[in-house]
């Protein structure tokens, strides 16, 4: 019985130091956040989250998805070797005037292997004049 006590803790001690061993990509974001703040119609809509390996394996970026069909996110193709840096490249739809609100999901095979990124901001058409700005004409002409 002593013997198999010892085995299991000599297995158990080789195990954990093989675990130590194990080399891990790991992700590093300048920002998760990026704003637009308040943009015009049609203007360009592509931003770029810029990342670094920051662990000891390559980092293999397998999928990159949006919540919505209006914001197309395009992923890195060949694997980010330590150390080195990436590009996430994200295209929103500004012909959508309204707020901007959604999230970009990144799955790796990184120590962390789901992030969420965000945008925000507000697309606006100057050449439309607001409901705000027509009534308050209203009101002051009477």
């Amino acid at each position: 019985m002593k013997q198999l006590i010892t085995i299991l803790f000599i297995g158990l001690i080789s195990f954990s130091v093989n675990a130590q061993d194990k080399k891990v990509a790991k992700i590093k974001f300048k920002t998760d956040t990026i704003d637009y703040g308040t943009i015009e119609k049609g203007s360009n809509g592509v931003r770029v989250f810029e990342f670094t390996n920051t662990g000891d394996a390559p980092l293999i970026i397998s999928k990159v998805s949006s919540s919505c069909g209006c914001t197309i996110p395009k992923k890195p193709k060949d694997p980010i070797l330590p150390g080195k840096t990436g590009e996430i490249e994200v295209k929103y739809d500004t012909n959508r005037v309204n707020p901007i609100r959604k999230t970009i999901t990144v799955i790796s095979n990184a120590d962390t292997p789901t992030v969420a990124l965000k945008i925000k901001g507000l697309v606006i058409d100057s050449s439309k004049e607001s409901v705000l700005n027509k009534k308050n004409k209203s009101i002051v002409q009477q």
